[in-house]
C-alpha cells in the first residue's frame, strides 16, 4: 500500500488547482517524503467553500484492528467502502482531495530487501489528487502524547494498473486528474463518487525514481 509520498508545489498552485476558496494552511513547506501520522494538506467542503487545511495522515482504525493496543496510529489506505467503518464518512461533509507530486511503492527482492520506487505524471512532478475521507477524531495516536483530537484523513485505493502492479500488485491510489472527476468527488452523490474508485490507464504514471525515502524533483523542476 501507499505509506510514502510527496507534495511538492506551491499554496497557490493547490488553490488553484481545487478551485479552493480559504487558505487555513499557514506558511506551507514542500513536503518531499509525507509518512503515515504526519501533517500534511487536504482541500475539503466548508461553509465557506473548498479549504485548505493541514491533517494528520491515518483514518481511525476499525474496533477489531484495536484490540489489546493503547494506540491507534490510523488507516492511511481505505479499500472496502461497503464496510460500515468507513461507510459513515462517505458523506460530501468528509471526503477530501489529497494533492501530491509523487507517490512511493515499495519494490521487493528474493533477499528481503525492499527499495522505494516513486510514481509521477512526468518527471515535471505535476500536481494531482487523491480522492480521500478525512474526521475530526479524538484518540492517542502515541502514548507520548497521550489522548489528542485531531483532524485526520487517508485516501482511497483500487486495484493496480499494470505500471504499478509490477512493483505492488495489490493496490494503488484512488488519483483525480480533471476538474470534473474533483467535482464528482466533493460535491457529487455517494453513488456517483465511489465509481470513481478505479485504477488510471497503464500509460497515465511513470517511474520517476527509484531508492530514495524522499521525492526532491521540485529542485530539478524548477529549473527547466
Amino acid at each position: 500500500m501507499c505509506n510514502l509520498y510527496s507534495e511538492l508545489r506551491s499554496q497557490r498552485e493547490i488553490m488553484e488547482a481545487a478551485e479552493a476558496s480559504v487558505d487555513r494552511t499557514g506558511n506551507l513547506p514542500r513536503l518531499p517524503s509525507i509518512f503515515p501520522d504526519y501533517a500534511a494538506p487536504i482541500v475539503r467542503n466548508s461553509a465557506e467553500g473548498r479549504e485548505l487545511v493541514m491533517a494528520r495522515w491515518g483514518m481511525p482504525s476499525p474496533p477489531f484492528a484495536l484490540k489489546g493496543r493503547q494506540t491507534d496510529h490510523g488507516v492511511t489506505n481505505i479499500r472496502n467502502l461497503h464496510s460500515p467503518h468507513w461507510r459513515r464518512w462517505l458523506g460530501i461533509e468528509h471526503r477530501c482531495i489529497v494533492p501530491f507530486t509523487s507517490f512511493s511503492e515499495n519494490e521487493h527482492f528474493p533477499n528481503g530487501s525492499r527499495t522505494p520506487v516513486w510514481f509521477a505524471f512526468g518527471d515535471s512532478r505535476p500536481l494531482a489528487f487523491f480522492a480521500g475521507l478525512w474526521t475530526r477524531w479524538t484518540s492517542v495516536r502515541k502514548l507520548s502524547e497521550g489522548e489528542t483530537t485531531n483532524d485526520l484523513f487517508g485516501f482511497l485505493t483500487t486495484e493496480a494498473n499494470k505500471k504499478v502492479g509490477a512493483i505492488h500488485p495489490k493496490a494503488m491510489p484512488v488519483i483525480l486528474t480533471e476538474p470534473e472527476e474533483i467535482r464528482i468527488w466533493l460535491e457529487a452523490p455517494t453513488e456517483d463518487a465511489i465509481r470513481l474508485q478505479r485504477p488510471l490507464p497503464y500509460h497515465r504514471l511513470e517511474i520517476v525514481a527509484r531508492g530514495e525515502k524522499k521525492d526532491e524533483a521540485v529542485n530539478n523542476s524548477n529549473k527547466r
